[in-house]
């Protein structure tokens, strides 16, 4: 029996590649009480305001090299 191209084409439309057509299932979420309570402060009060970077008050204080004594000579 000879094996054409036609056959291998037919052979391969019957082929299954799994479960194709059913969708993966999502995980249901579990309940929990602190995020109950999170989003119902956030409709009766509000939205926190958002958080902002404080500068250091080191790097403000102090200079990162002092001048050497010949640039301090230089600069009268």
């Amino acid at each position: 029996m000879a094996v054409g191209p036609k056959s291998i084409i037919t052979a391969l439309v019957i082929a299954s590649y799994g479960k194709m057509s059913e969708m993966p299932k999502r995980k249901k979420k579990r309940f929990s009480a602190v995020q109950t309570v999170k989003a119902m402060a956030r409709e009766r009060i509000g939205a926190p305001p958002g958080s902002r970077v404080l500068p250091d008050r080191k790097k403000e204080k102090s200079e990162k090299h002092k001048p050497t004594l010949g640039k301090l000579l230089q600069e009268d």
